[in-house]
């Protein structure tokens, strides 16, 4: 049975190129040339490309992973050659027919198919494995680390003290080292969240004109964060998880499966030294919840996971605890993506502020919160962007961070002065446009 589904889009292959070179290369591949015994179904798309060398590279994408193999030395995934067989597939389906799938192909498809049932079977004997080992020694180990943290914690809270006591002004004057070094401590103390604040709050004394009020802002979300942790025996569940997984402690995603069509609404990803992070926006369509999937890459290569933006597909997804958390783990996929029909409902800018400052309320750690924007008229100014309601009533300023990304002037093209669909971050620095719709397409233009 063919379970290939919808031919992606140009748009949406160059979303999964792992950098700007891939996406270059990957483009002057996507034509017929260079390519023979092309074809696709079952949920997969090969190819034969010429190379340097006497023998054709082998290409296969499992499209719905999605998955790539290739036997070129790239170590980037996808490699060039995927991106280029994924954009011949979606422009040209003369040359990329549906057809039964090459030996060569169906071997690494029916290997990485069994790998991940074996590694569901596993994943589900190693759960009952870990129940079943010594509650004592875990009980004992979660102790050692938490009374790590709490020293931690302390330590930080007389570093914030310090810094108070000899006012803001000395933090520019000492540098970035001594918060390199505090945030070394916590990392001794196993604290891996209260470590990556304490960068931040390093770099924000070079961070441009205003930085003493950012600083401060910071600096009482962290001396927060410390309080939190310090009395986390007398919070809410709910909020103390919240705490433990801001402060670096990780869990497993536990809560019960949702299964739903989620729409995939964004895909970006972002660099922190030898790590790349990425993020996907999920919507379900029935239960209207929104679904946030990690993944990173070490090392310069690209994270595993990639969805398209601009499909949905019926799968179940794996919710993390913690009051306000999004985050959560896609598990089983029940068919082949389609396209989304029509994009997640939404409303106001008001509404937007209202939706972040309640998930504020549970976590006042955020930085931002997903919504969409219904009517919003992107309009651009000498003093920045903004993302108006088209009754004029009220806005949300871009967030600086965008400012920079040709996505605004996709926006604007889009919109032509009229109201689009706007889903993105809404935080306490402004909103970041990821994905828009114009009333007269359900095609989801990407912005990142």
């Amino acid at each position: 049975m063919n379970q290939q589904g919808v031919r992606w889009t140009a748009e949406q292959v160059l979303a999964l190129a792992p950098d700007a070179a891939s996406r270059k290369a990957g483009s002057k591949l996507g034509t017929a040339g260079p390519w023979s015994g092309a074809g696709s179904g079952g949920g997969a798309v090969w190819g034969l490309c010429k190379g340097s060398g006497s023998k054709p590279y082998q290409t296969i994408v499992d499209t719905t992973g999605p998955a790539y193999k290739c036997s070129c030395p790239s170590r980037k995934f996808p490699c060039k050659h995927a991106l280029g067989l994924l954009l011949l597939w979606a422009g040209d389906k003369e040359s990329v027919r549906d057809g039964e799938v090459p030996d060569w192909a169906d071997a690494w498809l029916a290997g990485r198919r069994k790998r991940a049932a074996d590694q569901e079977e596993g994943g589900a004997a190693e759960g009952r494995s870990a129940k079943s080992a010594d509650p004592e020694a875990a009980r004992r180990r979660a102790e050692r680390r938490a009374s790590r943290i709490t020293a931690g914690a302390r330590e930080l809270e007389q570093r914030l003290a310090d810094l108070l006591r000899g006012g803001l002004a000395s933090a520019e004057r000492s540098g970035y080292g001594l918060w390199e070094e505090t945030a070394a401590r916590m990392v001794d103390a196993q604290a891996p969240g209260l470590a990556g604040r304490v960068r931040e709050l390093g770099a924000v004394p070079g961070s441009g004109p205003g930085w003493p009020v950012r600083l401060l802002e910071e600096s009482a979300l962290v001396h927060l964060l410390d309080r939190a942790w310090l009395g986390i025996d007398r919070l809410p569940e709910p909020l103390a998880a919240t705490v433990r997984t801001r402060v670096g402690l990780t869990a497993p995603a536990e809560g019960p499966a949702v299964r739903d069509d989620w729409l995939v609404l964004a895909q970006y990803d972002s660099a922190d030294g030898r790590i790349t992070s990425r993020r996907v926006w999920l919507y379900g369509r029935e239960t209207h919840r929104t679904a946030l999937l990690l993944s990173f890459g070490v090392a310069g290569r690209a994270p595993q996971l990639a969805l398209p933006a601009g499909l949905m597909i019926d799968a179940e997804v794996v919710p993390y605890g913690g009051a306000g958390q999004l985050r959560a783990d896609l598990g089983e996929q029940f068919g082949a993506p389609v396209p989304i029909k029509a994009p997640p409902p939404g409303g106001t800018t008001q509404d937007a502020l209202a939706a972040y400052g309640a998930a504020l309320r549970d976590d006042p750690w955020l930085d931002s919160w997903p919504v969409t924007l219904t009517d919003a008229i992107p309009v651009p100014g000498d003093d920045g962007w903004q993302l108006a309601d088209a009754d004029g009533r009220s806005a949300l300023p871009v967030a600086p961070a965008a400012l920079s990304r040709p996505g605004l002037w996709k926006l604007a093209a889009l919109s032509g002065g009229s109201p689009v669909t706007v889903f993105g971050e809404c935080g306490h620095r402004g909103f970041v446009p990821l994905a828009a719709w114009s009333d007269d397409s359900a095609e989801t233009v990407t912005l990142t």
